[in-house]
């Protein structure tokens, strides 16, 4: 007799639901499912972690749990923190720090009102400076004690040790922090307008080296939220010394010759099928309906948590 495929999918459904793990009772700031800390270090940051809530409000807890079966250690932090409505309700100041021993996988979960202090760099830069050299060592008392001291530290304005370095990068121009697939889109717009007006620059004899300096403020800054500063100056260097070699290769073509002498005594000329004309100050592409002026301007334009956070491995 065979099974109804409606019979099936319940009991996939089903299989799902066992499997994945209950959020467990807030018994207190520090919840050690995972049995990982000792009873000294679970003590003594509680202590710490209740004198914070007393004095600033904000509400941190501590949640280890051995498994969670193959669910996405995000939503889980997400529906541990709606569930244990960390913070105050009006103000959205709790953080939860989950620490999964079994998959290797830990999250700093921030609520809404802290995000401003402690953003996804500052929370992943804990994970992977505190916290994660702890726990390849199997020192979860000091990971998480360390990393929630950091925690601590961040929210109330301070610099905890260890991320010095990384702050002090910070000072200058920020690396991007862009998921990839919106990092892609902005490259696509950012190098494809920059870009467009660069083969202009390029191709136009002339005034195209009107272009090429004003070009240089664009390929100094837009690039880097995409590449960020080290990809930006890259980038810029390349601009720079590429785009005279490339004028020069140019002018020896013998149709770029002739362009720009048609361009001088009749005022037009045709390259690769554009048309290129030029006034007294300026000059302009035009191919069928559609055309690109040199003298165009660029122009661009209970506590909950809203998912803000990091996570990460070791």
């Amino acid at each position: 007799m065979r099974t109804p495929r409606f019979a099936w999918t319940g009991l996939i459904a089903a299989s799902a639901a066992f499997a994945a793990p209950d959020i467990p009772y807030l018994s207190g700031r520090v919840n050690d499912y995972a049995g990982v800390m000792s009873e000294a270090a679970r003590l003594a940051l509680s202590d710490s972690l209740r004198l914070h809530e007393e004095k600033t409000g904000n509400q941190i807890a501590v949640l280890t749990i051995p498994t969670l079966n193959g669910q996405g250690i995000e939503e889980y932090a997400t529906a541990v923190f709606d569930e244990w409505k960390l913070g105050e309700k009006d103000k959205d100041n709790g953080i939860l720090i989950l620490v999964v021993p079994r998959d290797r996988r830990m999250r700093i979960e921030v609520g809404y009102g802290l995000e401003g202090s402690l953003n996804d760099g500052k929370a992943g830069r804990i994970i992977r400076n505190i916290m994660t050299p702890k726990f390849k060592n199997n020192d979860y008392d000091g990971g998480i004690t360390e990393g929630a001291r950091a925690v601590m530290t961040v929210i109330g304005g301070g610099q905890p040790q260890g991320l010095e370095e990384e702050a002090a990068e910070s000072q200058g121009v920020q690396e991007p922090n862009l998921p990839i697939i919106p990092r892609i889109l902005s490259g696509f717009f950012i190098f494809g307008i920059i870009g467009l007006f660069t083969f202009l620059g390029l191709f136009t004899p002339g005034f195209g080296w009107f272009l090429y300096f004003f070009l240089i403020p664009f390929w100094a800054s837009f690039p880097i939220m995409v590449v960020g500063f080290k990809g930006t100056l890259i980038i810029l260097f390349t601009y720079l010394l590429g785009f005279p070699i490339a004028k020069w290769i140019l002018k020896k073509q013998d149709w770029y010759r002739k362009a720009a002498k048609d361009l001088a005594t009749k005022g037009t000329a045709s390259v690769g099928g554009f048309r290129l004309s030029s006034g007294r100050s300026s000059g302009s592409w035009s191919s069928g309906g559609s055309s690109f002026s040199s003298g165009s301007s660029f122009s661009g334009g209970g506590g909950s948590s809203g998912g803000g956070g990091a996570s990460g491995s070791w």
